[in-house]
């Protein structure tokens, strides 16, 4: 009980602070890209809607990569993460380099500035992994596999008629190892092992002690 409690509250305890984070870079990276719209003639009024639109894809595709994972659809969302988190980063690089005191290099503003893009797109897929539900412990058993159901879908071994007809293809109509194996739904080395045997010599005498 006491490790069930312990991990919950390092779970409330870890998904607070990644929220908390994930505020403090998307505040950082909204201000960076607002500031650079109105630079680049975006009005007042409308340069706010620019970073949302930016850093908004970027939390709403690491939601969707996460709920999509495993499928074949999931490549969408990645596409959109990584053309949000490429655009988002690029552009707060821009605006560090432009809004940029004189006496700071260029190279060091700009990788400063890349950095809350880059933790809002870490930070948000960790929040969204810790928000999901794990499955329990009557999940887990649901899924594996009862040693009874092992034992009904074991391979069956080949009758002895199956023997029989392996001998009359291989002397009658000349097929090869692999051509039985292929009609007679078995592994060609179990047809192997049947004409290895010295009593195996024709359909009558397979049974012959």
């Amino acid at each position: 009980m006491r490790t069930g409690a312990g991990r919950r509250w390092a779970a409330v305890t870890a998904i607070a602070g990644t929220v908390f984070i994930a505020a403090g870079a998307f505040w950082l990276s909204f201000t960076a890209l607002a500031d650079l719209a109105a630079r680049s003639g975006v009005g007042q009024g409308q340069a706010w809607a620019w970073p949302l639109i930016v850093d908004g894809i970027i939390i709403v595709s690491t939601v969707a990569v996460v709920a999509l994972a495993g499928q074949r659809s999931a490549w969408y969302p990645w596409t959109l993460l990584a053309a949000g988190a490429a655009v988002s980063v690029t552009a707060n690089a821009i605006h560090a380099v432009v809004a940029a005191d004189a006496d700071v290099p260029g190279v060091l503003a700009a990788s400063v500035a890349a950095v809350p893009p880059l933790v809002l797109l870490a930070i948000t897929h960790l929040t969204v992994i810790l928000t999901r539900p794990l499955p329990g412990p009557g999940t887990v058993a649901a899924s594996s596999p009862e040693p009874r159901d092992e034992v009904t879908s074991a391979v069956v071994p080949p009758s002895p008629a199956a023997r029989e007809v392996a001998v009359l293809l291989r002397e009658e109509q000349g097929w090869s190892h692999k051509q039985i194996a292929r009609h007679l739904g078995v592994h060609p080395s179990t047809v192997g092992r049947w004409f290895a045997r010295p009593a195996l010599t024709g359909p009558d005498r397979e049974e012959t002690p």
